[in-house]
């Protein structure tokens, strides 16, 4: 029998037929760098399948479904294993939400486990001693930016509600990769490669790097013998044990250490987070049914409201091309300017999400979009249905991911974006083996506008805005249709909206819908994804006076649509990962 070790040898060879990074890729300024494409068939099975991003954390999900747990319960292998191989995009140092699909109940439920700023923090966080914003990077490395984290108490949630396996058998394929090691794959060692800051962190740089500061190359078998005993931990002791103890002060620990941006965070902040089950984001598009998550989750609202300004049009009549990129960025710029203006954290703004996903409204938003002509920066609307005064419109910054996709042999579905949010996060690695987040970056800098304050400014308790567009699809029926969702930051909207034409209009396999070059707006200019066909529209779309960029557009769309006869899956040919099942 082939050992497991062997496996991931073999796995490692697989992937080094990637494409190779180039110069350019290597000088990216992307949420997560570009590392090349790979071409893939569609994935296939009759039974369950699982999608994400890196094969090996694919493989722990099959062997969970395949030992009889749920879509929940191999989420949670997933998750685990892809703090190993997929360092810099998540882990249980950062936070995520979860849309669930109970095919039995048949509900639909979404979970919030997004990181919350430490009770220290003041609007004025990320201000300099000269008033003004302070330079992104300077602001995520260093504890300064790390938030509480939340995927842990999200997982055992999840669990809790929804799992069949026991919880410490969830843990066994991510103990096993701490153990014995697995391969560098080519992706990791080109983002170590392109990555400056986290050399400075003495753990991350013994973990990641040779002693002349290279990144370990492609093949090493990196084995984290702290990070199986943090995960022993959790499996023995439970969440309890992240917020409380040795793991809870190690984290305080690290974050407050940093020499020229240390943190605030305290062992009350973390005994004190919670999970929230929130109410989802439903709405129509076409004969289907689209779930989401909402507030402090921009995604679904601006999702939807992207989808039924171009449910106006008949966009299943226009191949992917500039009249239909004319028409998508349109919608993009309408959705970002409300998204700017309006959605933050539930618990501290009153956002109108009855409002912004009326139809009537979004008929009206739509009746602004001329055929001939882009209509430049797009100004907020005024939805109905509001409670309060209008905050400032501030836009602010987001970066990157990973997303899970899973449906179990009982028709259950799991929709998992997760995050530690930029790549590698604040650059801080603990005694317990994983990388904390810089979450709170996700605030705008600027906490006030003209005197008026802004929806998504840095508050004590608060949970940052988010993109991540976690989404579940059912059909006419109300069967379930489609999961998928993607990292990107504030791309991810595009992205999960692409995707969804691509499926729903263009009658796509999810393997090509996923692959499908990226485009869009985020309210200013036109984006054309580099190196693909898309550039080729270019000419078209300044006729109509868009401002076109081209530029990297690193998506990792996982996406599983259901058919008669099983699953179809597709997973984003951008990263490493696979759509598998049985």
């Amino acid at each position: 029998m082939t050992s497991i070790l062997d496996w991931r040898r073999s796995v490692a060879a697989a992937l080094l037929a990637a494409a190779p990074l180039t110069a350019s890729a290597q000088q990216l300024a992307q949420p997560e760098g570009a590392t090349g494409r790979t071409a893939r068939s569609v994935g296939e099975a009759t039974k369950y399948m699982v999608a994400a991003a890196n094969p090996l954390a694919a493989e722990s999900g099959r062997e969970i479904l395949r030992a009889g747990g749920s879509a929940a319960d191999a989420a949670i292998a997933v998750q685990l294993v892809l703090n190993l191989v997929e360092p810099q995009s998540s882990g249980i140092g950062g936070g995520a939400f979860v849309v669930h699909w109970d095919a039995a109940a048949r509900a639909i439920s979404t979970i919030d486990g997004r990181e919350t700023a430490p009770a220290a923090a003041t609007p004025e966080r990320f201000l300099g001693p000269d008033g003004k914003p302070m330079k992104f990077m300077d602001a995520v490395v260093g504890g300064r930016s790390v938030g509480v984290p939340g995927t842990v108490r999200l997982l055992e949630a999840a669990h809790k509600k929804w799992g069949k396996l026991p919880w410490e058998r969830l843990f066994e394929p991510a103990i096993r990769l701490a153990e014995e090691g697995f391969a560098i794959s080519p992706r990791l060692n080109g983002l170590l490669g392109q990555e400056q800051a986290l050399r400075q962190d003495v753990r991350a740089k013994a973990y990641f790097y040779q002693e002349d500061g290279s990144p370990k190359p492609v093949g090493t078998i990196l084995k984290s013998p702290d990070f199986a005993r943090t995960l022993r931990t959790l499996a023995e002791r439970g969440a309890d044990a992240f917020y409380n103890g040795t793991i809870a002060e190690d984290i305080v620990a690290t974050a407050a250490a940093h020499p020229t941006s240390p943190g605030d965070m305290t062992l009350t902040d973390l005994r004190g987070y919670a999970v929230v089950e929130r109410a989802p984001v439903c709405g129509k598009y076409r004969v289907y049914t689209i779930c989401g998550m909402g507030p402090p989750s921009s995604g679904a609202v601006a999702v939807q409201q992207m989808l039924a300004i171009l449910e106006t049009r008949e966009i299943g009549r226009l191949k992917p091309g500039p009249e239909a990129a004319h028409w998508f960025s349109e919608a993009g710029r309408l959705a970002f300017a409300d998204r700017a203006l309006y959605l933050g954290d539930p618990g501290f703004v009153n956002v109108p999400v009855k409002g912004l996903t009326d139809p009537g409204y979004l008929k009206g938003r739509a009746a602004l979009i001329a055929p001939g002509k882009s209509m430049g920066r797009a100004q907020p609307g005024d939805p109905p249905f509001q409670r309060s005064q209008r905050p400032a419109p501030a836009d602010g910054v987001e970066n990157g991911t990973s997303h899970i996709s899973v449906v179990d042999a009982e028709g259950n579905a799991v929709s998992m974006t997760t995050t530690i949010e930029d790549a590698f996060g604040a650059r801080l690695m603990t005694r317990g083996g994983f990388l904390l987040n810089n979450e709170l970056t996700d605030f705008n800098f600027v906490p006030a506008e003209e005197g008026k304050p802004v929806a998504n400014r840095v508050e004590a308790g608060k949970r940052p805005r988010s993109s991540m567009a976690p989404t579940i699809v059912f059909d006419a029926f109300g069967r379930l249709y489609a999961v998928t969702g993607s990292p990107g930051g504030s791309h991810i909207i595009g992205y999960v909206a692409k995707t969804l034409v691509a499926i729903l209009d263009w009658k796509m396999d999810p393997q090509v819908a996923v692959d499908l070059p990226n485009f869009g707006s985020r309210n200013g200019p036109t984006e054309l994804e580099a190196g693909t066909e898309a550039e080729g529209w270019k000419a078209e779309l300044e006729a109509k006076g868009h401002t076109v960029r081209a530029t990297p557009m690193t998506s990792g769309i996982q996406a599983i649509v259901l058919t008669a006869s099983g699953f179809l899956g597709g997973a984003d040919g951008r990263r490493e990962g696979v759509a598998i099942g049985d």
